[in-house]
């Protein structure tokens, strides 16, 4: 008997559990939620400038603010709290350099935190508070992206928002101190804000779904809480999720698989829902570089074999890129024509490592984009797609160079993954690197010392007070 169809209703089940599952994290835990708010905290910074960001603040701006609220990055104005989400949200995820989650397949950290310290703002919320929320809102995530992936997000839907707003209904919940019952309501409720598709990718719309899903979590809460009630089989249902999202094939989908990678087996588990918990057990791909994460591994290959055989640009004649199928899908965008498709092109990702050994925020303008020196290795790099599991097939480059030499080189994970992780040090370098030329010195230190000693304030607006300043781009 499958999950779906057993006497344990799914949302009540994953309510019951937000509202009761005892705050005793262990450090490792604590630890890698604050990690992940100093990466949030640092892409959010130079996002909140991007125009996708600057068009929602200035949208949600109209609607009204004053000085008490909820506090947004690079503005001194306070807004509501499904605002302040939005906007932040957006920021986020607006440069693609937010992180990676594989059990729900989403940006996790640009939705959980946004939705998460809105609601600190105004209701007084503790650094504790907000990392124990977002450890819960994050497992939640996890949970729905196992019941509906692979499928769901190769068939085209945007995780980010369609399983995203789930993680964030799920830590405003807990947030709030919602009981069962609201917080079941809070997360199905979340389920008439779940929507998201990939044709969005290359747009300005895309950063869009991280803010969607992140007010989204922060309503859903905010009206259980007010006593709005929703249905209870909105996942597990003949017309919830597992139908509508995945397929009316779910059925044969689910005994076709072969292996359960991230833990992704198209049921929706009800039992020791915080076991293994995912914080630890499966980590995130914290982001080298500003782009779509399928390019990373080749990235990191390319950098590897350029730096340790010292090759020259004018010997390398050609580059050979095997990938799983379902990373190379993200990366549609062959010949792109600004920095939004950029970001979605591994022509671009290899070329402009070949032409600067770098590849950084400034190299995703649209005037970047258009450099003759790097469109120029467009066509000399060759995409083949495997149609199988990322686990079973590493990327693979071959790079082959003048005087018939050839270099070969795999890897199964990105560096900042749990593979190969990113020390604190070097999540202050990625800081340091995303607020410079936006904040002076003595604001970066501010916020850096705030973000620092985050687990120990007794209210986190003493750290987001910090980043709600006006940029001067120096």
């Amino acid at each position: 008997m499958s999950q779906e169809s057993s006497t344990v209703n799914v949302v009540e089940a994953y309510g019951a559990w937000v509202a009761t599952c005892p705050a005793s994290w262990s450090t490792e835990a604590l630890d890698s939620a604050h990690r992940q708010l100093i990466d949030t905290v640092a892409v959010m910074i130079p996002g909140a400038i991007e125009p996708s960001a600057c068009a929602v603040l200035q949208t949600v701006s109209a609607w009204g603010n004053g000085d008490k609220g909820s506090r947004v990055a690079g503005s001194t104005a306070c807004l509501p709290e499904p605002w302040a989400a939005l906007v932040n949200g957006t920021a986020a995820h607006a440069l693609d350099f937010d992180d990676n989650f594989d059990p729900s397949k989403t940006h996790a950290s640009a939705v959980l935190y946004p939705a998460i310290l809105a609601l600190a703002d105004v209701h007084g919320k503790s650094g504790l508070e907000v990392l124990d929320a977002y450890i819960v809102g994050l497992q939640i995530m996890g949970r729905v992206g196992q019941g509906v992936n692979p499928v769901h997000r190769n068939r085209g839907w945007h995780a980010t928002a369609t399983v995203g707003v789930f993680g964030a209904a799920a830590a405003c919940a807990r947030l709030l101190k919602l009981d069962a019952s609201q917080s079941a309501h809070a997360l199905s409720l979340a389920s008439s804000m779940s929507s998201g598709f990939m044709s969005q990718f290359g747009s300005m719309a895309k950063s869009l779904h991280a803010g969607l899903a992140a007010k989204g979590g922060v309503l859903s809460a905010a009206l259980a809480r007010q006593g709005m009630q929703a249905g209870r089989h909105t996942l597990d249902g003949p017309t919830g999720m597992n139908t509508l999202m995945v397929g009316p094939d779910r059925d044969e989908l689910r005994k076709g698989l072969t292996g359960a990678e991230h833990g992704q087996t198209l049921h929706f588990k009800t039992d020791h829902i915080g076991e293994p918990l995912h914080i630890t057990e499966y980590g995130f791909r914290v982001k080298r570089f500003p782009n779509c994460g399928s390019a990373h591994r080749a990235m990191d290959i390319l950098l590897e074999i350029l730096q340790t055989r010292g090759l020259a640009p004018e010997e390398i004649l050609s580059i050979v890129v095997e990938a799983p199928k379902s990373h190379l899908d993200n990366l549609f965008y062959h010949n792109p024509v600004n920095g939004l498709e950029a970001k979605f092109s591994m022509q671009y990702a290899l070329a402009c490592l070949l032409s600067t050994r770098y590849c950084g925020l400034q190299d995703f303008t649209d005037e970047a984009v258009a450099r003759p020196e790097v469109r120029m290795w467009f066509n000399r790099i060759q995409l083949r797609p495997v149609d199988v599991l990322e686990s079973v097939f590493p990327t693979r480059l071959t790079v082959l160079c003048t005087n018939n030499r050839q270099y070969q080189l795999s890897a199964s994970m990105p560096r900042g993954s749990l593979a190969a992780p990113f020390t604190t040090a070097q999540y202050w370098e990625k800081y340091d690197a995303c607020v410079n030329g936006l904040l002076n010195v003595e604001q970066a230190l501010t916020l850096k010392q705030a973000l620092s000693g985050f687990q120990k304030l007794a209210l986190a607006s003493d750290m987001s007070k910090y980043f709600a300043v006006k940029f001067t781009v120096f």
